[in-house]
């Protein structure tokens, strides 16, 4: 069993407008854009990232919003609900914010003996807020949003399988724990994690799988310290029977990806070097910041990004 993975570090999906998600997260759900840069793979294309104050893992929510593409269809294989951690007594503050704001399939409930809140980001994005025991971990305070209602970082991600098992092995390989079952989920935590320590299965074994689209989750990517650590997950994985990638240079961490036996993407990344290597840390997600291999293309780029409205 591994010990170097310490709970989720981002979580990446996919959006149709740039403007709307970006006023929906740095406004509606008051975090803070900690980067505003391009698709490595597709350059006209922004990638967006949402954090806390400095873009701490466990905290960071991403983002490819491309213009033209089809809204995604829920559905096996997915993450199908992001899911963060907000001080205990805050939900009906988030209630009522989320309502002022036309947020769509609000709804709450209880599980594993915490209060949550769902609903729908813009595009029909599945997304909870929990009500977490002693997260000491600090909002972002120039948000909107007061200290004591504040989106902490991540609690979990929660993912839809047509059979559990293999996936759940996996997790347990990664350092997860069985934690609990409620109301058909499985819970899997991470002992002395960074915070965002849960991955909670629902298994669906009739469902029609997922189709990737605008409101899909890309991947999740899950933290470690450093690339020696990074290397060390590689080894492990492949030596298990698992496809991965290279270790790849993504400017604010190194990742390496997999396929899990469930279909959903995972992503290993590195805590180092961080959001503020190109930035001040005043400065975060202000300016806009191109991989170096697209660099000569700013021309092009800055001209045909849509604007953010901010």
């Amino acid at each position: 069993m591994l010990d170097q993975i310490k709970g989720l570090h981002h979580v990446t999906s996919m959006a149709k407008d740039a403007r709307q998600n970006n006023a929906f997260f740095t406004g509606t759900l008051g975090l803070r854009r900690v980067k505003k840069t391009v698709n490595f793979d597709a350059p006209d294309v922004y990638h967006l990232y949402y954090a806390d104050e400095f873009g701490t893992p466990g905290s960071v929510m991403t983002y490819f919003p491309f213009p033209n593409i089809g809204q995604g269809r829920p559905g096996a294989g997915e993450v199908g609900t992001t899911v963060f951690s907000v001080p205990e007594g805050s939900l009906g503050y988030w209630r009522e914010r989320l309502e002022k704001e036309g947020v769509a399939g609000l709804a709450e409930n209880e599980a594993f003996g915490e209060k949550r809140l769902s609903f729908l980001g813009p595009d029909r994005d599945g997304f909870a807020l929990v009500e977490a025991k002693d997260d000491g971990r600090a909002p972002w305070a120039k948000g909107g949003v007061p200290d004591d209602e504040a989106i902490r970082g991540f609690h979990s991600v929660s993912m839809r399988l047509r059979d559990a098992g293999r996936t759940a092995e996996l997790l347990k390989f990664m350092g997860y724990e069985e934690a609990g079952q409620s109301s058909g989920i499985r819970r899997f935590t991470i002992p002395g994690g960074n915070g965002a320590d849960v991955v909670d299965i629902e298994t669906l074994p009739g469902a029609p799988f997922a189709g990737l689209g605008a409101g899909s989750v890309h991947h999740v990517a899950f933290a470690v310290e450093n690339r020696a650590r990074q290397l060390e997950v590689r080894k492990a994985l492949i030596d298990t029977g698992y496809q991965v990638t290279p270790v790849i240079d993504r400017d604010y961490f190194w990742a390496i990806y997999f396929r899990t036996p469930g279909g959903v993407l995972f992503e290993v990344s590195t805590n180092e070097p961080g959001f503020d290597r190109d930035e001040d840390t005043a400065h975060l997600g202000e300016a806009l910041k191109l991989p170096s291999q697209h660099a000569h293309l700013r021309p092009y780029v800055e001209t045909h990004l849509q604007p953010l409205g901010d």
